[in-house]
């Protein structure tokens, strides 16, 4: 049943004020109609807007200062303030209030304040740190020793115990230690490359001799390099440029297509080709790094640069002189199961390969690379001469790189590339390429904006640029004067939507202005047009904007900024196009319309097409709402019928009958008949089926789950995000590698030498396995060398066949080139193997023998076999004779397949593919699976290298593997003491870029008086194996032998926990000093938190170590220093970031909701106006966020931030259509003899209410959307999924807004409900009323509620 006009919200008598009220109003309707009166309401502001807008030469300077203040604006923001810069950064989405942000800033900046940098320098950085830790460390023994400390009685040492001589001893040994370290350290420094030579040395051909496996013959050769070292780093002619690593570029190699393996000889010569391109750059040999160490290796000369931090130097070593250089030059590839057996005796060997590699599996699915450039650059002094300059120079030579690269990858290998000039160059650019996506956007919403007025040049253009000239106001006001130096990386998508926000507001002041023709004087029109037009804009301007708005409560600087800049613009674009559209619509008429519909009938006379009028010209056949009238007698008829028979005096012309419409009448008629007039007809069905997709839905949003992985930046098949999910398994950043390839790692090696000169085990074999007899493939991937290497020579099997059946063909195998009848040749093609090369002994990794056998009973012909056994005489088969292939993929071979067909008389086939030879099917065993045979010599072909096949550890082991290290795989957590905070009272700059803070240090911490409960956290840390990762702990600096000296300090410090790092790679623990004490200390444990976990997922990691880490702290004493000491890890920043960034959102969600019911409230001053709204827009959002989970996507912070906006952009619409509503209840006739029941008053008004915004909605509609399709092709992922979800959001609200709220109002839409100004005061006052209530009720419970829970709890 209809519903009744009874209010419930506003007002408790408003159906006796109604009619009244409708006397008043009908009065007022006739007056405008008759257009009896100048001004509406007698304002004496509104006649001035209507005469200003009605004078050509006052509309065009209206025009002309709302261009030129813009431009001003502009102008001066961009030439007298400072400049407005990009952030690019991920640091703008940390939450620095936060307490996991404040803490590991607290870390950050007393680093910095100690040593300079937190990732920079850690060499410098840990060397400062133990000398200085020991220098206090002996200095506290020393005043031990003269009894100038006593130890309290918690078991520590007592001074009486220790006796002078041998304190004294002590303390001079481990002065003594400290100095020989500082002068080992110092030499280190001088062979880590801090000085090279520009040309090649003539001394350095000396390295050519052999070197002796004795420990004296090496210990020599180690004085005389260090001599060497010393002459060339003294010598006139020598250079310091470039020698110092300051840049780095990364390259990752994946393995994709088929096999995840890496290490196959296809794969590698292609990596080795990459590398070499990039060395062949023609600036190349300005910008690399330049070590002493590479003077060692002739192959590098003349110009001595430093190759790639590679594998690849062991498997592809250069030859001079009867010497292998382990530097990756050579030509060809060496044999790979030996070079990685070599290289896999030094720890640094992981760093180059994925977790998943081990001794006995020297398979990984990726191989990591580093070029290092070196610095200072040619005509530079030093790294402090113009450091910018020096960095931007090179900055313009790496990013030539990006490109090239981009073309590497291929079918086997994809090539990643990063660094951190070359990934924020490519991020700039994707940026921006992302942005010129905008004006395709733009072109679109332009071509469709100037059919849509009925392709009105003049309109379309000022339409479009009082949307741009908002824009410019406001960055003024984000810049200037709300003093934002920063444009975040969200902003990028208000190109996109401002154009679908501003052309909705320029739709209804041109409909406006259209369905207003019917007001014969100028004056009226256009102050009808300027305040209904600029009334409902303003409404839906403002809920829009209070939905942005509502994100400047966010924590987050980026959400923030982004917020705050989405609603200026909405604000400033509904300003100016309420500006610039009435005095635009006021030139176009008097002046510019005429010449406009010369050149439209010239044109279509020329064309020979019909002529139509323009969109506004009152010629048009569209009759205005303020003239409909209903059909007499219709209102007798029944309620649901009346729809059929309702009609206007002049029905509009549908498309093709009549006079030719222009776009907007044609738009317009199909929505009337086709939407609204079904829609109101069927509005129960309607009413239905929103109730059943509202529960669908709601159940569907229940269902939405929270982000199960890290957010995409990018999307997930290009370069920078692949590159980004990979640093997850990856050691991190601050982690370099520069010196652990084979040209630092190995000496040069005699290119005879049976044996390595590395420290060696002899019989070790890796991978050496002994072959199972069911399985003719080898198990791991590389077969190894045996001890016993045969150089069989080559020879040739031919392979011929005959047809005895309809399905069984005979392959007859032979070292002889004839072929008996009735046997026929093979032809290449189809899989078909005529003949193929094999070993007749073994042969380096030719080891696996296979047999032919041949059986001439039970059959009429021969039938052969092949198998990796021997022949079971059994069944008749004896053999033929045997050859050698490998197991798996080594140079110059291919792969070939056998199989014996499993019908009689079961022959054996070799064919190129596929597996199983298509006579076979099911596991590899002795007489099926695959080989790899060598490539027939080709006496064209280049000559091979001495160092192809060369294997390092033939004749004998290479020596153990090493441990696997810890390379930061895991999220480091710090664990600190004598750090209370950060002060950030003295800040500025209110970004994230801007100044830190300064650290609160404790003056209560005392390391010496807690230095053995620090030894105790420090062990039970460490023995927590499901938070620390088996020798992750790094509780103190490394260097100087601090581990051998606190235990004299304290016994609690015996066998502390020692970290499993990189050969050169420093621990992590810090030591903060200041006015000759220990300020603050910070260990480090690499936890064993994977990285690439969602921040949800990642959150109980975090509740573990602070709840383990409290535990900790609360067994020691209460006037401990130590209590006050805190866990940190810069990965709990972003995992809070996304956490708190989805809460912020959701609240900005609701209160945008909350600012919307309140304006809408005003707006309608009715309920039943006020519930269609809310009920649209609650099926809206559930709807959204239901497609969302059919979609397959999880609630992540890009999700949750564009789901924040969802209210004010779900609002437009069916605010638009309310307020047509309203005007359509001031047109109604008053027939004498003919009233209108309510329903048909509803009905009518419903119709009209569509007919009269409709074209405005809708045409808006199309537009957002347009505007918002070129985002669904931007790289950038949340730009991405801000578009889909705009998108949506604008097609569902369209949707509901045409039928769902159209079938609310003709349902339960008040009848004869005008909204005088009474009502609107009333909705005021209300809505004051309910915040001021919801205020004091939510004070109250603050302060009442911990009384009342105490009072509670203690009864």
């Amino acid at each position: 049943m209809d519903l009744e006009d009874e209010p419930l919200l506003f007002q408790s008598s408003w159906d006796a004020e109604e009619e009244e009220e409708q006397v008043e109003e009908d009065g007022e309707s006739d007056t405008q109609i008759n257009g009896g009166s100048s001004a509406t309401g007698g304002s004496v502001v509104w006649g001035a807007v209507g005469w200003v807008y009605t004078q050509p030469w006052v509309s065009g300077v209206v025009l002309g200062v709302g261009v030129f203040l813009p431009c001003a604006l502009s102008a001066y923001m961009f030439l007298y303030c400072p400049p407005l810069d990009i952030d690019l950064s991920y640091s703008a989405f940390e939450v620095h209030s936060h307490f996991s942000a404040e803490r590991f800033d607290a870390l950050t900046i007393a680093i910095k304040t100690q040593l300079g940098s937190l990732d920079r320098r850690r060499r410098d950085v840990d060397h400062y740190d133990s000398t200085a830790l020991q220098e206090l460390l002996l200095d506290r023994l020393g005043r031990q020793e003269d009894g100038a400390f006593t130890w309290t009685s918690h078991g520590e040492l007592n001074t009486k115990s220790l006796k002078n001589h041998t304190s004294k001893r002590v303390v001079m040994q481990q002065r003594g230690v400290a100095l020989s370290q500082q002068e080992t350290e110092r030499h280190r420094e001088a062979r880590a490359g801090k000085a090279e030579l520009r040309e090649e040395d003539k001394n350095t051909t000396n390295l050519g001799k052999p070197e002796s496996r004795e420990s004296k013959g090496e210990e020599s050769d180690r004085h005389s390099e260090r001599s060497r070292t010393r002459m060339h780093r003294f010598a006139p002619n020598y250079s310091y440029l470039q020698s110092q690593a300051l840049w780095r570029m990364e390259l990752v190699f994946v393995a994709q297509g088929g096999d995840n393996n890496i290490f196959t000889p296809e794969r590698l010569r292609t990596i080795h080709h990459i590398e070499h391109l990039l060395m062949q750059h023609p600036q190349f040999q300005q910008f690399c790094w330049k070590p002493l160490e590479v003077l060692r290796d002739l192959p590098l000369g003349p110009s001595y640069c430093s190759p790639p931090s590679s594998l690849l130097s062991y498997l592809f070593p250069s030859e001079r002189g009867g010497r292998i250089y382990y530097d990756g030059m050579g030509p060809d590839l060496a044999d790979i199961h030996g070079a990685l057996s070599l290289a896999i005796t030094h720890p640094q060997f992981y760093w180059y390969v994925d977790e998943s590699l081990a001794p006995d599996r020297l398979s990984s699915s990726l191989l990591r690379s580093e070029i290092q450039f070196g610095a200072p650059l040619p005509s530079y002094y030093s790294l402090q001469d113009r450091p910018e300059e020096q960095r931007q120079r090179f900055r313009n030579f790496v990013v030539q790189y990006a490109d090239i690269l981009a073309q590497q990858s291929t079918s086997q290998v994809k090539v990643l590339y990063g660094g951190t000039e070359l990934f924020d160059n490519e991020v700039r650019q994707t940026f921006h390429r992302d942005m010129l996506l905008a004006l395709i956007s733009g072109g679109c919403i332009t071509l469709l904006v100037y059919v849509l007025t009925s392709f009105s040049v003049f309109l379309t253009f000022f339409g479009l640029t009082s949307i741009g000239l908002s824009c410019l106001v406001a960055l003024f006001l984000y810049h200037v004067v709300f003093g934002v130096r920063y444009l975040g990386i969200l902003n990028g998508v208000a190109a996109f939507v401002i154009i679908g926000i501003g052309v909705d507001d320029v739709f209804v002041f041109i409909s406006t202005f259209r369905q207003a023709s019917h007001l014969v004087h100028p004056v009226q029109r256009m102050m009808y047009t300027v305040k209904t037009a600029g009334r409902a804009t303003f409404l839906t301007s403002f809920t829009t904007a209070a939905a942005y708005a509502a994100n400047t409560f966010s924590q987050i600087p980026a959400v923030h900024d982004f917020g705050l800049f989405m609603a200026l613009i909405v604000s400033c674009c509904w300003l100016w196009v309420s500006i610039l559209m009435p005095a635009a619509l006021c030139i176009w008429t008097q002046c510019v319309d005429p010449q406009e519909n010369a050149c439209l009938k010239w044109w279509k006379a020329l064309t020979g097409l019909s002529v139509s009028h323009s969109p506004l010209s009152d010629e048009d056949e569209d009759v205005a709402l303020l003239s409909v009238e209903m059909e007499p007698g219709s209102c007798d008829t029944d309620v649901d019928a009346a729809i059929l028979s309702l009609s206007v005096e002049t029905s509009l012309s549908p498309p093709g009958r009549g006079t030719a419409g222009v776009v907007s009448a044609n738009l317009q008629w199909a929505l009337r008949h086709w939407v609204a007039e079904p829609a109101v007809e069927k509005r129960k069905v309607i009413l239905g089926i929103y109730i059943l997709v509202l529960l669908l839905s709601a159940g569907c949003c229940c269902l939405l789950r929270p982000a199960t992985h890290a957010p995409l930046l990018f999307r997930p098949d290009t370069n920078l995000q692949t590159l980004l999910g990979l640093r997850n398994n990856l050691s991190a950043q601050g982690i370099s590698c520069h010196m652990c390839s084979g040209l630092f790692m190995e000496k040069p090696h005699l290119l005879h030498s049976s044996t390595h000169t590395t420290p060696s085990m002899p019989g070790f074999h890796p991978q050496h396995h002994t072959q199972s007899p069911s399985n003719s493939t080898l198990q791991s991937p590389i077969k190894p060398s045996t001890s016993t290497i045969t150089t069989g020579p080559l020879l040739t099997v031919y392979v011929s066949k005959l047809d005895v059946g309809a399905s069984i063909t005979l392959y007859r195998f032979s070292l002889n080139t004839s072929v008996p009848s009735p046997w026929k040749s093979l032809s290449v093609g189809h899989g078909e193997v005529p003949s193929f090369k094999a070993y007749s002994g073994p042969h380096s990794n030719f080891s696996n023998r296979m047999t032919v056998c041949v059986s001439r009973v039970y059959h009429p012909h021969p039938r052969w076999m092949i198998t990796s056994q021997s022949c079971d005489p059994r069944h008749g088969w004896r053999s033929e004779f045997s050859f050698y292939v490998a197991s798996a993929e080594q140079q110059h071979s291919r792969r070939l397949y056998f199989a014996q067909h499993k019908l009689s008389p079961h022959p054996s086939r070799v064919c190129a593919e596929p597996p199983g030879c298509v006579i076979s099917s099911g596991p590899d065993g002795p007489t099926q699976g695959s080989f790899y045979t060598p490539l027939p010599t080709d006496s064209t072909s280049p000559k091979r290298s001495k160092t192809s096949g060369f294997n390092p550890c033939s004749g004998g082991g290479c020596g153990q593997p090493a441990v696997r290290p810890l390379v930061d795989t895991g999220a480091m957590v710090f664990v600190v003491f004598g750090i209370l905070g950060v002060n950030r009272t003295q800040r500025t700059d209110n970004h994230v870029i801007g100044d830190m803070g300064s650290v609160i240090l404790d003056p209560n911490f005392d390391i010496f008086q807690e230095i053995g409960h620090l030894c105790q956290i420090c062990k039970a840390i460490s023995a927590n194996k499901q938070l620390v990762k088996p020798g992750g702990a790094q509780c103190l600096p490394s260097g100087n032998k601090l581990s051998s000296i606190l235990p004299l300090l304290n016994p609690d410090c015996h066998s502390l926990p020692e970290p499993n790092l990189l050969p050169g790679q420093l621990s992590h623990g810090v030591v903060g000093t200041h006015g000759g004490r220990v300020s603050w200390l910070s260990m480090a444990f690499e936890s064993t938190t994977y990285k690439g976990k969602s921040s949800f997922q990642t959150h109980s990691d975090f509740l573990q170590w602070e709840t383990f880490l409290q535990e900790q702290l609360s067994t020691l004493p209460e006037s401990s220093a130590l209590r006050r000491g805190f866990q940190t890890c810069e990965h709990w920043k972003q995992i809070f970031m996304e956490i708190i960034g989805v809460e912020s959102a959701l609240c900005s969600l609701l209160l945008s909701l909350a600012i919307c019911v309140a304006a809408v409230s005003v707006f309608t001053a009715h309920p039943l106006l006020l519930l269609p709204i809310l009920l649209t827009i609650l099926g809206v959002i559930c709807l959204v966020v239901a497609i969302m989970y059919w979609l397959g996507w999880e609630l992540g912070a890009v999700e949750a931030i564009s789901l924040s906006i969802l209210v004010g952009s779900s609002v437009d619409y069916c605010l638009h259509l309310v307020e047509g509503y309203l005007l359509a209840g001031e047109t109604l006739p008053a027939t004498p003899g003919h009233t209108m029941n309510l329903s048909a008053k509803r009905q009518r008004r419903s119709l009209d209410a569509v007919n009269h915004v409709g074209v405005a909605i809708v045409s808006s509609a199309v537009t957002t959307v347009i505007s918002t399709v070129p985002l669904f092709f931007c790289v950038i992922v949340p730009f991405a999924k801000f578009g889909q979800i705009v998108a949506i959001n604008t097609a569902v609200s369209i949707l509901f807004t045409l039928t769902v709220t159209a079938a609310m109002l003709a349902t339960m839409g008040p009848a004869n409900f005008h909204r005088p100004p009474g009502a609107v005061l009333k909705a005021i006052l209300a809505v004051l009323g309910t915040i001021a209530f919801g205020t004091a009720l939510c004070w109250a419970g603050g302060l009442l509620g911990p009384v009342t829970w105490h009072t509670a709890v203690t009864m």
